[in-house]
């Protein structure tokens, strides 16, 4: 199986095809919107920030913003966006050994991350994220919901319950990725080992999951 951050690396500059799908217009635009409101003016940390598609959209509203990713090839088109001069920051970090910034930031964002982060990891990445980010700090996390004929096809289901998708690229070649779709129910339990005022909002393709850090 391929490494998912080879994987991306590898997709860099296909990736943002994903939200051109014509089904998935309505949930965007409302998503996008929901989003920027709900980070406009606070200090964003933001972990797997891809080609910096959601970073753009919360630049315009948050007062700052820190974007990590593992890849430098996803980084190099994140860097192309307009954001407002001075507001966005990126750099290199994994997001299951985040790096000591401080402690400076009252909000972390993760977009399309959490259906990546295996069962047995989630409840340790959590904690983990929790430390990177001020005390209190608003936790917020968006992903995928399963919409048949939509998402791409679960080709297998391992012992720890994990789902994986085959995805082919540009290049024709082929990567087994590992992609969870949690049920809202299992999104409330995990946030509120590590929080409270867990709430998920769903859409038809999406969800949005948000929750305070412990203090």
């Amino acid at each position: 199986m391929t490494s998912l951050a080879d994987y991306y690396a590898k997709r860099a500059s296909e990736y943002e095809r994903i939200y051109a799908r014509p089904e998935r217009q309505a949930d965007l635009v409302a998503l996008r919107a929901r989003v920027r409101q709900m980070l406009a003016g606070r200090k964003v940390l933001e972990l797997a920030c891809g080609t910096g598609y959601w970073t753009e959209i919360i630049a315009a509203e948050a007062s700052e913003v820190f974007a990590l990713d593992l890849n430098e090839e996803v980084l190099e088109i994140a860097r192309q966006k307009r954001t407002p001069e001075g507001r966005v920051k990126y750099g290199i970090g994994n997001a299951y050994a985040l790096p000591d910034l401080g402690r400076k930031h009252d909000t972390l964002l993760a977009g399309f991350w959490w259906s990546h982060v295996p069962l047995a990891r989630i409840d340790s990445f959590l904690e983990g994220a929790a430390k990177a980010v001020a005390p209190g700090a608003l936790m917020a996390f968006l992903d995928n919901r399963y919409v048949e004929g939509s998402s791409t096809p679960l080709a297998r289901t391992d012992a720890d319950g994990n789902t994986y998708q085959l995805r082919a690229l540009e290049d024709g070649s082929t990567h087994e990725v590992l992609k969870n779709f949690p049920a809202e129910g299992d999104l409330i339990r995990r946030a509120s080992r590590h929080g409270w005022g867990a709430n998920v909002e769903l859409l038809e393709h999406y969800w949005l999951l948000s929750f305070w850090g412990k203090s």
